[in-house]
């Protein structure tokens, strides 16, 4: 038997798993938008209102800043949540199943494992 000969191929039956696919939401971007949705809201309080004249309005947004930002994070972070939750009722359920390789080994390059070409 010498080494050049190819090893007998092998026919294996492809892996199939059964898998739920849905749409989840990010949670950062809710978090971030509730943030600075209360940033808007503090301002809307410190400049729109009436208010009194012995406060400076700078001081009054610094004031109701953070609770607005805080309370609109917390908003996000439940919107995020309930859309969630609704992404979980949506799913959908389907079958994958592993494509064998054929005529290269795994972590081949495109260019045959050449590497860069000068």
């Amino acid at each position: 038997m010498s080494s050049d000969q190819p090893a007998p191929e092998r026919h294996e039956v492809p892996e199939r798993r059964e898998i739920t696919v849905r749409r989840a939401p990010k949670y950062v971007p809710f978090l971030i938008l509730g943030g600075l949705v209360g940033f808007a809201a503090a301002a809307v309080i410190a400049f729109a209102l009436p208010g009194d004249a012995s406060y400076d309005r700078g001081a009054v947004y610094g004031f109701f800043m953070v609770p607005c930002a805080a309370a609109g994070v917390i908003l996000g972070a439940v919107a995020a949540l309930v859309l969630d939750r609704a992404s979980v009722r949506r799913a959908r359920r389907g079958v994958v199943e592993a494509v064998p390789e054929t005529g290269k080994e795994a972590g081949d390059d495109a260019d045959g494992g050449a590497g860069p070409r000068s």
